[in-house]
């Protein structure tokens, strides 16, 4: 698991490198159209194009050779990452010979280059692309300073030509060199230490999502047992509610329904702990399709009594371009009448709850809109966590699970969907549910 994710998150860091060598090849064009063409530099332009455009077809390669690596192990992944380093670096020593040599300041790009190495690569990758880098630099001014390669001064931006001067060589040399081995052992340091430090974070991580199995799973058969009890009770209190076992006289009658009422609250919040748990535990439920305006109606129809005792108005717009979405029609309605449902318990008689559905292209937005009671700005942050109601709503109700929010947001979750809220304490509340099609 552990290099699973260092496998996953090398991918994304090649990925940002490659977007990030797009960048360099746009930039490394524009710059030499400007020192030819502006500056008026005797540069040779076509090798110039020429490794601009390598750079820009070896990129497409690894573009697509990332796509394919990803279900390819770890060292294949190393493969293509110390591959890229090392064509840039070639690249690179290339483009410096054909624009000035060393008189050229760009020749500190490969330290930018070695920083990259750092993070993507292991320390002793990182060296070994550090005297690659070194050894192509040196490669460049020694074959320059003897002829071997032509020189192309950079005449204009320095006075003289310094290829053929060994103090200035020498001198330039060593700051670059001593320069590259010291960034590469102060990135690879740090590089390092936060690679142990997201190790031992992700093994906490671990801990804790397996305690919290364990916790969930435990929840799970408290709960179920609970229920069976509970279940059991309902079943002996019904007949006498229901005079079967003989007639009650008024007192008996009221304490009786009394505990009928508190057993059905509290079956309902046993039901609610076990339906969130069962989703912790498994965090996977049956897909299909199914026609989102027809669930929409039934979660509407759900509240449509409550609604009107309040004399609540319910409006609802539907874009007629939505049809079938691929979900669990069973948790999309019961999510969509738990959010009803609130906005007609928290909403005040003669109030308006609206129900907007939008087509995102591959995705629905959901907008339920009230004028109820609102959720304190402080409390917004907290609204969607398990066991938690805002303070005004336990002035409206005291009884209530604190668990409608987090199983909708569990659910919508496992869509691949997003749950948000906007709210204003004594103005209303507006929930948006985005979920793919």
């Amino acid at each position: 698991m552990e290099s699973n994710a260092f496998q996953e998150g090398l991918v994304e860091r090649l990925s940002w490198l490659i977007w990030l060598r797009w960048l360099a090849v746009i930039g490394a064009l524009l710059t030499v159209l400007f020192v030819r063409q502006g500056l008026k530099f005797n540069l040779p332009g076509f090798p110039l194009y020429v490794i601009i455009l390598a750079l820009f077809i070896y990129n497409i390669v690894f573009f697509f050779l990332l796509i394919r690596v990803k279900k390819k192990s770890l060292a294949w992944v190393n493969k293509i990452a110390n591959s890229q380093i090392s064509l840039d670096l070639l690249c690179l020593a290339a483009l410096i010979h054909f624009s000035g040599g060393i008189e050229n300041p760009f020749i500190f790009y490969f330290i930018f280059h070695m920083i990259i190495a750092s993070i993507l690569l292991s320390r002793r990758h990182s060296f070994l692309q550090a005297a690659f880098g070194v050894l192509l630099f040196s490669l460049v001014v020694i074959l320059e300073y003897l002829g071997v390669f032509p020189h192309y001064c950079l005449r204009g931006f320095i006075i003289s030509c310094q290829y053929h001067n060994p103090l200035y060589l020498g001198g330039v040399s060593f700051v670059f060199v001593s320069t590259l081995f010291i960034a590469v052992y102060l990135a690879t340091s740090i590089s390092n230490r936060l690679r142990q430090r997201e190790k031992v974070l992700e093994q906490a991580n671990e801990q804790l999502r397996a305690k919290d199995r364990i916790k969930s799973e435990y929840v799970l058969h408290v709960s179920h047992d609970i229920k069976e009890h509970l279940a059991a009770i309902q079943g002996c209190l019904e007949p006498v509610v229901a005079k079967i076992t003989g007639e009650l006289n008024p007192k008996q009658l009221d304490l009786i329904q009394r505990a009928v009422h508190r057993t059905g609250k509290l079956m309902f919040y046993v039901k609610a702990l076990l339906e969130i748990t069962r989703i912790k535990l498994s965090r996977q439920i049956k897909m299909e399709y199914f026609s989102f305006g027809a669930t929409l109606s039934e979660a509407i129809s759900g509240v449509t009594g409550k609604a009107q005792e309040k004399n609540i108005t319910l409006h609802s717009v539907l874009e007629p371009s939505i049809d079938k979405i691929r979900g669990s029609k069973e948790h999309i309605q019961e999510t969509l009448t738990n959010l009803l449902a609130n906005s007609v318990k928290y909403t005040p008689r003669n109030g308006k709850i609206s129900i907007v559905v939008q087509d995102k292209g591959n995705r629905i937005l959901v907008a339920i809109s009230d004028n109820g009671i609102g959720i304190p700005q402080i409390e917004l942050p907290r609204i969607f966590e398990e066991f938690y109601r805002a303070s005004n709503a336990k002035e409206v109700e005291r009884d209530g699970t604190g668990l409608g929010l987090s199983i909708a947001k569990q659910i919508i979750e496992i869509h691949h969907g997003k749950i948000w809220v906007e709210s204003e304490e004594g103005k209303g509340s507006t929930f948006h549910i985005e979920l793919p099609k």
